[in-house]
């Protein structure tokens, strides 16, 4: 249910000191934005038909996050749903930070009722990615919506400034409730074809893209959906590729993309045809039944509206798709969210210090169907093993339980965690036997994608591996009978998740966590557990790092004075405060420094979030 007022009172107060004390191990200088969400059910009707989904400030799909190469992104997540909740964040690395990850080997779920602050840094990061609900089968009810990280001011960026930069998300979708996908799932059988395809939460011709003849538009596109590779094409237009998963690419212009599930990709593209309507076409890739939507290209001269069949898609042919995937490579010269080149990283003269070979399976476990790597089915225990490993908690996960490569045993469950030490050099090699293709992503890393090809992986398939302009990213496909291999320089502490896309495979066991370990306690390897973390299972009841000692602040002494003239949030109408105002909010709550400021207490007249508030006092 909602929280109350007083509720509200207590949990902003809360919030605001808990997720400003990391101020001191965080540059003063990197800037802040506030996000307030309330996630809450609500009726929605993407493919015409009334269904309930999950919403998050009354949004389906959520607000799109904006942000710059290192800020600090304090969202506060109000859970009014009647069960828990979490969010994560796909493709932002958390760096020395998985605690903030968000899936549930890191992080326990938010409460019915209650709210939870997440503390992020988009750490030497650009580009276009998104966020989605990782808990249960809560992606396919909505909580998803895009996250861009721009470029700081002085970093060059390899192309002019669009006149428009949207973010596009697309996914396929399913009329039955999450519950209801989620009970077939429990109950051992596999989920039906999906019913349809959606563009930004809409589906046929629903959504509607205003442009101006002559001019360049970005669209950050997201396959946020649940199972299906889809192909994205703009009628009559091409796209020229620039940027991949935070990686600016070498410009390669398409009249079609595909997108495999989990993957984000930016394009170029301009309005230079004649002033008409044009059809945006996503359409699924690789499935006896073609599942197939559209959108509107809308010149703001049109002459005309769409009509007549849609342009159709590429080859069904797993080759053209390999062949696009192998087109796509890195922009060495460019700059990426540092101003030195993207190519003066080296990837490809680094040996290798351990080969893990994953390969998916699938079989039953006590006569309901499972899926797993390298034959262990992933259950998730009552404990995240993050919280775990920091607490010293026997018996949560099974540490080394996952061979380096299959072994031809059958499916078994377990939790099963793969440690690995920091600042090794891993080669991964995706094996995919089965007839379908596949997606894979991890948690807190980009790595390279080095290679793929059909057929069996060999050592003398390194031989075909691109060692110069390998793309770098966080989601690689995998073909049908084929392999895919990928370089990772292990450089995050954490305990990171590697999991296929397909998400009633991951949500059957199709997963793992890799553990990268250090005996280092340094700030600089890793930060230590957040104050504000929830603490579950056998976490429940231990205590995280103290909040800091207002004595230690002589100014913030009268604690009773302090709370005199704190005010909190009530409203949210527009009245965005200033950085210095924020300073001044943290200062005086002498839980942090920011940028140098020294304000009063007295001055403390704001609790603030994104859009600014309305505010009453606490007596």
């Amino acid at each position: 249910m909602p929280l109350s007022l007083a509720g509200k009172a207590a949990v902003l107060c809360t919030f605001l000191c808990v997720s400003v004390s990391i101020l001191s191990i965080v540059k003063a200088e990197d800037p802040y934005r506030f996000f307030d969400w309330n996630v809450t059910y609500g009726f929605i009707y993407p493919l015409g038909v009334r269904q309930q989904g999950i919403l998050i400030n009354g949004q389906f799909p959520g607000p799109d996050i904006h942000s710059v190469t290192n800020d600090n992104l304090i969202i506060n997540v109000y859970n009014s749903l009647d069960e828990p909740f979490l969010l994560s964040w796909n493709g932002i690395q958390q760096r020395r930070n998985s605690y903030e990850d968000g899936v549930v080997g890191t992080t326990c779920p938010i409460p019915p009722g209650k709210n939870f602050t997440y503390i992020l840094q988009v750490k030497d990061q650009i580009g276009s990615f998104y966020y989605f609900p990782s808990l249960g089968f809560h992606k396919a009810a909505g909580a998803f919506g895009g996250i861009r990280i721009l470029s700081r001011p002085r970093i060059p960026v390899p192309f002019d400034d669009p006149a428009g930069d949207y973010t596009i998300l697309i996914g396929d979708w399913y009329l039955s409730n999450h519950t209801d996908l989620k009970a077939v799932l429990d109950g051992g059988r596999k989920l039906p074809f999906p019913d349809g395809i959606l563009i930004n939460g809409r589906g046929r011709n629903g959504y509607y893209l205003t442009v101006e003849q002559g001019k360049t538009y970005r669209l950050r596109i997201s396959n946020v959906g649940l199972q299906n590779s889809l192909n994205f094409r703009i009628q009559n237009h091409k796209m020229k590729l620039v940027e991949v998963e935070g990686t600016h690419t070498v410009q390669t212009t398409y009249s079609s993309l595909d997108i495999h599930v989990g993957q984000s990709y930016s394009v170029l593209f301009t309005a230079d045809q004649p002033g008409l309507d044009y059809y945006i076409v996503v359409t699924s890739r690789f499935t006896s039944t073609v599942l197939n939507t559209t959108g509107i290209l809308h010149y703001s001269n049109s002459a005309g509206a769409v009509s007549g069949p849609f342009p159709g898609g590429p080859t069904i042919e797993v080759d053209w798709s390999l062949n696009q995937a192998r087109s796509i490579r890195t922009n060495l010269t460019a700059s990426g969210p540092r101003p030195n080149p993207q190519g003066s990283y080296h990837y490809g003269m680094i040996n290798t210090t351990r080969t893990l070979i994953v390969a998916s399976s699938a079989g039953q476990v006590n006569g309901k169907q499972r899926y797993g790597v390298n034959s262990v089915s992933f259950i998730a225990p009552d404990t995240p093993m993050k919280i775990a490993d920091y607490f010293k908690i026997q018996g949560v996960f099974k540490e080394n339980g996952l061979a380096d490569r299959p072994y031809g045993g059958g499916l078994y469950l377990d939790t099963a965690v793969l440690t690995v030490p920091y600042r090794a050099y891993v080669e991964i090699v995706f094996q995919n036997d089965e007839d379908i293709l596949q997606s894979w992503h991890l948690d807190g890393y980009s790595f390279f994608v080095v290679g793929m090809d059909g057929g069996q992986w060999t050592t003398a398939s390194r031989n075909l591996y691109n060692l110069r302009d390998a793309v770098a990213r966080c989601t690689t496909q995998v073909y049908p009978k084929a392999w895919t291999a990928i370089y990772i320089p292990l450089d995050n502490v954490g305990m990171w998740n590697l999991r296929t896309e397909f998400w009633a495979r991951q949500y059957l066991g199709q997963q793992f966590y890799l553990r990268v370990y250090t005996d280092s306690t340094s700030l600089r390897d890793e930060y230590p557990i957040p104050k504000n973390a929830l603490l579950c299972g056998r976490a429940s009841g231990r205590r995280t790092r103290p909040l800091q000692n207002l004595s230690a602040f002589p100014r913030m002494a009268d604690k009773s004075r302090f709370d005199h003239d704190l005010f909190f949030a009530h409203k949210f109408p527009e009245a965005p405060y200033t950085y210095t105002e924020r300073c001044s909010n943290i200062y005086a709550l002498g839980v942090g420094f920011c940028g140098g400021n020294t304000i009063d207490p007295d001055e403390l007249k704001y609790v603030y979030h994104e859009k600014g508030q309305q505010f009453i006092q606490v007596n």
